[in-house]
Parts: structure tokens; sequence; C-alpha cells
């Protein structure tokens, strides 16, 4: 847990992410990447000199396997509020219009419950789980598929909503964040999308990896391309 708090520790100072009096909402999926960034914020929290209130919302899609007893109990454990926000993402995605790629209307109708809900508690922030690798993941597709030099930022704000999104684990890869939930025996949701291994950020994912066996600092190499960029939100 020290060296990802202390990675995510720079990217929320390099970033200008957390502000005293902040209330942020942590968009808890369950996964190891929003169970780690839950925890880490909790640890932070009670050392950081920027005082900041923390709640978690974890939107329910309406797959079978969503399990919010294992959520209630992880954050009980910490001592941070759950709001569990019901939907219907499930059954507008799959099985009314039976989406072929899914992927960008059901990250839309999560964007949106997780913004109501989290205005609705009077929070001014939400925190995402994305990773290292999401990041590098993102630029590849943006690149390949649509001919884009572009990931997502750090932190950025919402005009409609009002509301700043910010990324605290860009500095910690995916690997970190497996090994953390391993070596701490921690319990974490179970991948119910029908989509999950076969998308196009699986995709990239595996080219990812096979460059990495090839090029042994490839993501590091990309991740200073971006850093060095004009992409939008990474100048800090």
């Amino acid at each position: 847990m020290q060296k990802i708090l202390g990675q995510m520790r720079k990217a929320i100072e390099e970033f200008n992410m957390i502000e005293e009096g902040d209330k942020i909402a942590v968009a808890l999926s369950g996964g190891k990447d929003s169970t780690t960034l839950l925890l880490a914020l909790k640890s932070l929290q009670r050392f950081y000199p920027k005082k900041f209130d923390l709640i978690a919302i974890a939107v329910n899609p309406g797959f079978e396997f969503f399990n919010t007893d294992l959520l209630y109990n992880l954050c009980n454990k910490i001592g941070v509020e759950l709001v569990i926000a019901d939907s219907f993402i499930k059954e507008i995605v799959f099985d009314i219009r039976k989406e072929k790629n899914p992927c960008s209307l059901c990250a839309n109708l999560r964007r949106g419950i997780l913004n109501t809900t989290a205005i609705e508690h009077s929070c001014n922030k939400i925190a995402l789980g994305h990773n290292e690798d999401d990041v590098l993941e993102t630029f590849l597709m943006n690149v390949l598929y649509t001919g884009n030099i572009s990931t997502f930022a750090p932190k950025s704000y919402m005009d409609r909503s009002k509301m700043t999104l910010i990324r605290p684990l860009i500095y910690v890869s995916e690997k970190q964040t497996n090994s953390f939930i391993k070596n701490n025996n921690i319990t974490i949701m179970p991948k119910a999308c029908p989509m999950d291994g076969v998308s196009k950020r699986e995709d990239m994912k595996k080219l990812l990896y096979s460059l990495s066996k090839q090029i042994p600092h490839v993501k590091a190499n990309i991740y200073g391309a971006i850093k060095r960029s004009k992409i939008k939100g990474w100048n800090a």
C-alpha cells in the first residue's frame, strides 16, 4: 500500500486533484482498481494536509452476480458511507437494444447515474479507478481506431453537472492493483459483463502486452510521449 499511496499522492499533487473541503465520491464497482482506490483514499484521508470527505457510490447495472453485500461489508469495515444506485443498464443495453458494441452506451448510462447520485449527495468530485494501463490502452485505441492522439485527462471539469472527475491511480499499474488485492486476500466482485475479454480495450491490453515483451520500456515510452504532448489535461 505504501508504494501505491506514494504514486497516488504524486498524481494528486501534480494535477491538484484534491482541495480543502472536497467531498469525493469514489465510483465503486467492486473490482480490483476501484477497491484499491477506495482503500488508498481512505488511508490518505488520515494524514493528508487537505481535509476531504469520502463516500462510495456503486451503480448496480442489473447483472445477476452484482453483490451488494460484498460492497457493504467493505465500506462498513473502513467506515465509508456506501450508496447503491440501482439501474436498468443491463436490460436497456443487452435485452432491449441488443447492442453489438455496448461499451460506449453502457459507459454513458453509468456516467449519468453516477453524476446524478454524486450531486444528490452534495459531492463536488468523483474519483475513478482508471490506472496507468487504462491510460495507455485508451491512447492506443484512439490512435488506431479514430486517428486521434488523445487519452482521458487526469482531472477534468464537466460544465453541465459542475462535477470534477479525478483519476488518482494514473501512475499505478494494473499489476500493482492485482498484487495488492491478492496479497491482502481482498474479495472482489466477479466479472459479470458479457463483454469482458472480448472488447476493443481487451485487444489493446493484449497488444500492449505483446509490445512490452519485444520492447521492455514501451509503456514508459508511450507514457512519456503522452506527458510531453499537448493532450488536453496532461500539462500539469
